[in-house]
């Protein structure tokens, strides 16, 4: 079958660009740069993460929400780190027709200072707490770097939870959950990642802490997916978001955030595609297994017949199954769905009927065998099941593999992906670390690891009180 032109290998960011275009998952030729139309396909695939997000809210208490797009200015402003932070990326709005704003609004970047005022007035006594509401829309950020479809944009399809709590170690049981439905949802993308707690300067515009869960591409850069967020009562305060206690005492809420943005479809493209296309993980696959009927003239009404009885009970199954009964020939439709990544391809012609079986081909790895009819749909279960399991331990062992734990400063240059130091916690330290690399600090390990303090820092030679990681990054 065709290749692409340009090779992941050889080239990932032409090979990403190609991918993102012959697969017809969005066009960039939008007049505006940075601000995509998303193509059907593309789309699809959106709202198959977006259907896995909304499941894992679901099963932990979130209620899904759905807040206006443009805030005023006085309510942006009432946390000062917070603007300080997303100030340079806001879209003002002036005017309304040819009328003068008395106040001017923005796009929302992020929800919180369109949330908080409202989370006043619904929170008033403990009973209200804890409140976890999320909502998936699109933000906005005047991006000024080269963009790039799904991974640099400047309107992006985000997703974003936010919660108020008690207290600070309330908040800190959110975050765990976070961190456990940010594994689950990878691990169904078949995407192995790191938690980072990010450096002091370099977290989340008015947060306590932040967490950034980032993975690594095939071009040795690190892509963050998503964060999760620790405010304590930071935006509380400035928003007067308090309840009353049990006591009759008034205390302000300690507040979490939890955010993922379409970037993920920029990792499910790196990390699975080749240059036959791209290579879908099975939960979020529009298509699952793509049936074709292979015709000879006299057999046309018993294959298609073949075809669509398994495609009804591969739907019985809750398996999304597709027969492209279009008039051309099988091997275009072999590339059509390859390019588009669909885990698994069936093949029925009047042979394989005659021997009461069909071809069964895996997307990931070309395997073709024959399987019985009368076993077809566990086949196809199990190797859907093998198809997640391989993609999710190949991009596991690619990660470990470039993942380096080091001394020196001079063994680092010599790394390709994520390097870790031994670090003393001068935050200067780090960023001279980060300018020999030229590079990014990506943030500590969230685990314990009491072996950096065998070690010394790189820059000062004092002794080290955590690893920091550092890489190139989108």
């Amino acid at each position: 079958m065709p290749e692409t032109k340009y090779k992941k290998d050889e080239d990932f960011n032409e090979w990403y660009n190609e991918i993102v275009e012959l697969a017809d998952l969005c066009d960039k030729r939008y007049p505006i740069k940075g601000m995509n139309v998303w193509r059907p396909y593309g789309w699809k695939l959106m709202n198959h993460v977006d259907r896995q997000i909304r499941e894992e809210m679901e099963k932990t208490n979130h209620q899904e929400v759905y807040f206006p797009l443009l805030i005023p200015e006085s309510l942006f402003k009432k946390e000062e780190e917070h603007i300080e932070g997303f100030g340079s990326e806001v879209y003002w709005i002036t005017h309304a027709g040819t009328n003068e704003l008395e106040e001017r609004w923005l796009l929302r970047p992020t929800s919180e200072t369109a949330m908080y005022p409202m989370f006043s007035i619904w929170i008033r006594s403990h009973a209200d707490l804890p409140l976890k509401i999320f909502q998936i829309v699109n933000t906005f950020r005047y991006e000024t770097k080269q963009t790039r479809a799904f991974i640099r944009v400047r309107e992006i399809h985000f997703f974003e939870a936010h919660t108020c709590h008690v207290d600070f170690e309330d908040a800190e049981k959110q975050v765990k959950e976070d961190r456990e439905i940010a594994d689950r949802l990878l691990k169904k993308l078949c995407m192995p990642y790191i938690f980072c707690k990010r450096p002091e300067w370099d977290k989340f515009a008015g947060a306590f802490y932040t967490i950034s869960i980032d993975v690594l591409m095939p071009s040795g850069r690190t892509l963050q997916l998503g964060s999760i967020h620790q405010y304590q009562d930071n935006f509380s305060k400035p928003y007067e978001i308090s309840y009353e206690t049990e006591g009759g005492e008034h205390n302000y809420c300690h507040q979490t955030t939890y955010g993922m943005s379409e970037r993920i479809l920029g990792a499910l493209i790196g990390i699975h595609g080749d240059n036959k296309g791209l290579v879908m993980p099975p939960a979020v696959a529009p298509t699952q297994v793509v049936i074709i009927p292979i015709i000879f003239k006299g057999k046309e009404k018993e294959v298609l017949d073949a075809c669509e009885i398994l495609s009804k009970k591969l739907a019985e199954k809750n398996i999304k199954s597709h027969v492209d009964n279009r008039d051309i020939s099988p091997g275009t439709k072999y590339y059509d769905w390859e390019l588009k990544g669909v885990p698994l391809r069936i093949e029925i012609g009047p042979r394989d009927l005659d021997k009461k079986e069909i071809i069964l081909v895996r997307r990931d790895t070309g395997e073709k065998k024959s399987v019985s009819q009368d076993a077809s749909i566990e086949t196809i279960t199990v190797e859907l099941d093998n198809i997640s399991k391989s993609l999710y331990e190949n991009a596991k062992k690619f990660l470990d593999e470039n993942m380096h734990r080091v001394q020196s400063v001079e063994e680092a240059k010599n790394k390709k992906g994520i390097v870790e130091l031994p670090w003393c916690g001068n935050d200067d330290c780090a960023l001279e670390i980060e300018n020999i690399l030229d590079g990014n600090t990506l943030g500590e390990p969230i685990e314990d690891d009491e072996e950096c303090k065998k070690y010394s820092c790189p820059m000062c030679g004092k002794p080290a009180e955590t690893w920091m990681r550092f890489a190139k990054t989108y």
